[in-house]
């Protein structure tokens, strides 16, 4: 079981998301509206996984992503992308995402991402 925390500006994606990884087993410790708060609650609840959204307000995925590596370089970070951002993976995984999942969410699919890592 892993302590996650969700960061999505999306209220439907955060509740679906919450969902899925609590009937997966997980618990999910901490939920954030944009990449800033992302941050701060990353520093605050220490979560075993951290998923961001890569288009949110005031700081996006990428820039959160970065940021939360600066704090903690070992932090596992799932990203969330719309199908058809592929560049914004590549720039994900070079930042030092662990892995990425893409909206509509697939069950199956984020259960298996966040039990691999």
């Amino acid at each position: 079981m892993a302590k996650i925390l969700i960061v999505d500006d999306s209220r439907t994606s955060r509740k679906v998301l919450k969902t899925i990884l609590e009937e997966g087993g997980h618990e999910v410790i901490g939920e954030a509206t944009d990449g800033m708060d992302g941050l701060t609650k990353f520093k605050e609840l220490s979560p075993d996984i951290t998923t961001l959204d890569i288009t949110m307000p005031v700081m996006d995925g990428l820039q959160a992503l970065k940021a939360i590596k600066e704090v903690d370089s070992s932090a596992r970070i799932v990203m969330v992308t719309a199908a058809g951002q592929h560049t914004n993976m590549v720039d994900a995984l070079k930042l030092g995402a662990s892995e990425f999942v893409t909206k509509p969410f697939e069950s199956e699919a984020i259960l298996a991402v966040i039990n691999k890592m």
